[in-house]
């Protein structure tokens, strides 16, 4: 895979690196990194999200100021980072060459070249396991590698952490990284409207299945009274899988477009649920977008498929 990965990159003067829609730590922590390191190499390159507001609480990281909404390169490289699917990139991609680097199983494997690895926990980690041996990660690219491994395994407290992970971690660690600096920025920088969509969501919770499955929802008005953007909500979900109870944790954020839903399960695969309404994600981790804008009747959609999967029984 590298080889294939070394001849596209020595093919091209410029490269141009893609992070998915409402990005989180781990597409823009990977495609950071990816920048600084083709950047040291004195390939041209830009680095682009079509999401206006980006989270600020990653800013911290090397390069984040050059990330723009838009590609200017018309004759580079692709690289995705982190995107299970074309669609999540919003870009016009025709004709272009793709290099796909992602973690998630539901990868539709739409470029050229797809790397791709589910049994690891970030996207960061299939890049950086590529490219230790072959290329050079200073200490500005492994922050970015760091933080996004950090981000995508909440704090390495995800089921799927294993030696590997913290093997990587220690081996980026290594390399420089300020960790008093990616931790402060990381759990002490929450913007008002975190703690105030925060309260709003929790007091939406509602318990059913014997207090096996939690739902909770943020409505338009919840939104525009909090001021609380998309990136505010991240997180929310959690205090629902947190309770001792809850098997499966459903959250809906309403939005005039569309419901944004999200899965997470102690156990259970909400990747295939998610996947069955056109979405995807990790095994318990997960979720998709809906054109359904009545709440109770996708609410209730989302609760006949998990019975008729089971996935309540033995989770």
């Amino acid at each position: 895979m590298i080889k294939e990965f070394k001849k596209l990159v020595e093919k091209y003067d410029k490269i141009t690196i893609l992070t998915h829609r409402n990005p989180d730590g781990d597409t823009l922590g990977t495609g950071l990194g990816l920048y600084g390191l083709f950047k040291n190499m004195g390939k041209e390159v830009e680095i682009c999200n079509p999401t206006k507001d980006l989270p600020k609480h990653l800013d911290f990281l090397p390069h984040f100021a050059k990330i723009k909404s838009q590609i200017d390169f018309d004759n580079s490289l692709i690289i995705t980072c982190d995107s299970g699917s074309i669609d999540l990139l919003v870009f016009d991609l025709s004709l272009r060459e793709i290099v796909n680097i992602d973690h998630h199983l539901s990868n539709t494997n739409y470029g050229t070249l797809n790397i791709i690895n589910s049994d690891y926990v970030s996207t960061s980690m299939v890049a950086y396991v590529l490219l230790k041996n072959d290329f050079k990660i200073n200490k500005e690219v492994a922050t970015c590698f760091y933080v996004a491994l950090v981000s995508d395994t909440q704090n390495f407290t995800t089921l799927n952490v294993t030696n590997l992970v913290f093997d990587v971690a220690s081996e980026l660690l290594s390399l420089g990284v300020n960790l008093e600096e990616v931790n402060k920025n990381l759990t002490q920088r929450k913007s008002l409207s975190s703690l105030r969509i925060l309260s709003a969501t929790v007091d939406s919770l509602e318990l059913s299945e014997d207090a096996q499955l939690a739902t909770m929802f943020v409505a338009t008005e919840t939104l525009e009274k909090t001021g609380a953007k998309l990136n505010d909500t991240v997180g929310l979900i959690d205090y629902a899988i947190g309770l001792v109870t809850v098997k499966i944790a459903i959250l809906l954020i309403e939005f005039k477009e569309n419901i944004k839903v999200s899965f997470r399960s102690n156990g259970a695969d909400v990747s295939s649920l998610a996947l069955h309404f056109g979405g995807g994600g990790h095994r318990m981790a997960s979720g998709f977008s809906s054109n359904v804008l009545d709440r109770k009747l996708l609410l209730n959609e989302i609760k006949k498929e998990i019975k008729k999967r089971g996935l309540l029984n033995g989770s």
